[in-house]
């Protein structure tokens, strides 16, 4: 059987110490140019692979991170994730993709699984506001970030939008084009980012004295299939409303999609406003109007903080908390209500 190549004979083939070896393959920088070839060209000329449970076994680190979220079929989460796993990438790191389709108990199971694969950390991008299995991460010091969650934990880490302001910008916007029948894509309370948006629509809505139908409210699950028939229902109705704000851009496509089923023009006859402004949004045949998140910063935040708490040998005087400001992104699927 033919002998494994090791780190020693790269060395030797380039004519450098093992330490230089090293450096290369981790990407140091202040490293001579001519050198880092030389010791290239020698991994290539041998074959050499890097042994990365050995590695990992003597630095008790395996350069590998968690990816949980809630619905990879949301392009919100899997634009997040394609920025997260391109820059992970550039720092060296790998990265395990986990789905739960917002289901808690598989949660649990994924992070489970991912400390059983010795992960170095883990970003969390979608989860119930009390759950447990996150709440004693937090509690055991494992680097933990929330990314658009947020949790009542004092030792929390988390990137997320201002909801509450995100919501209150949506209902304004509808305001001043006149809407006074509202449709709302609400989603689940249970997890606080909805829960941030739910209260700062029900208190615009307060505060400028328009009151909500309750047939016009979906609090289910984020359903695709299920906003699409409720919606479709909801526009049956004699009264139907004029406008719908759904909180998440994956359901507001989901409304045009219902409306355009039962022949209703958008924006003339029915505005739509989403939550995320994901790349699909700015679509010129879509041309959705949406609430801004800034994923590819909060997605970017979310990694390098991650990678700090990975990283640091102390612990850190107080926990991760970065709120973003959303905006208003006007395009084709709102307009004035002339009803």
């Amino acid at each position: 059987m033919k002998n494994q190549i090791s780190a020693y004979d790269v060395a030797r083939q380039a004519g450098v110490s093992q330490s230089t070896v090293s450096r290369v393959l981790n990407n140091y920088p202040h490293i001579k140019e001519a050198t880092r070839k030389k010791v290239l060209v020698a991994i290539e000329e041998l074959g050499f692979t890097r042994d990365e449970i050995a590695r990992s076994l003597a630095s008790k680190k395996t350069r590998t991170i968690g990816l949980i979220v809630g619905d990879i079929t949301n392009p919100f989460f899997s634009e997040s994730a394609k920025v997260i796993t391109k820059k992970a990438q550039k720092l060296n790191y790998n990265v395990i993709l986990c789905n739960t389709d917002h289901n808690e108990i598989q949660l649990e199971k994924d992070i489970q699984t991912l400390k059983g694969k010795r992960v170095d950390g883990i970003i969390i991008a979608s989860a119930d506001k009390d759950n447990q299995k996150i709440s004693t991460l937090f509690d055991q010091g494992f680097p933990v970030v929330l990314y658009n969650s947020i949790m009542q934990h004092d030792k929390a880490n988390y990137i997320a939008v201002n909801n509450y302001k995100g919501a209150r910008l949506a209902v304004e916007h509808l305001f001043n084009l006149n809407h006074r029948n509202i449709g709302y894509i609400a989603g689940p309370s249970k997890y606080l980012t909805t829960h941030f948006r739910n209260l700062g629509f029900k208190n615009a809505l307060e505060e400028f004295g328009v009151e909500i139908n309750k047939q016009y409210v979906y609090q289910g699950e984020f359903s695709y299939n299920e906003v699409y028939q409720f919606t479709k229902k909801v526009l049956r109705l004699k009264n139907r409303p004029t406008c719908f704000f759904a909180t998440s851009d994956q359901m507001a496509f989901a409304v045009l999609d219902a409306a355009s089923s039962e022949n209703i023009s958008i924006p003339d006859e029915l505005s739509v406003i989403g939550f995320d402004d994901v790349d699909l949004a700015k679509n010129e045949f879509i041309g959705l109007t949406t609430i801004t998140q800034p994923k590819e910063r909060m997605a970017t935040l979310a990694l390098e903080n991650l990678i700090s708490l990975i990283e640091e040998s102390e612990e850190m005087d107080s926990p991760l908390q970065i709120i973003l400001e959303p905006d208003l992104v006007i395009r084709k699927t709102t307009s004035i209500c002339h009803k």
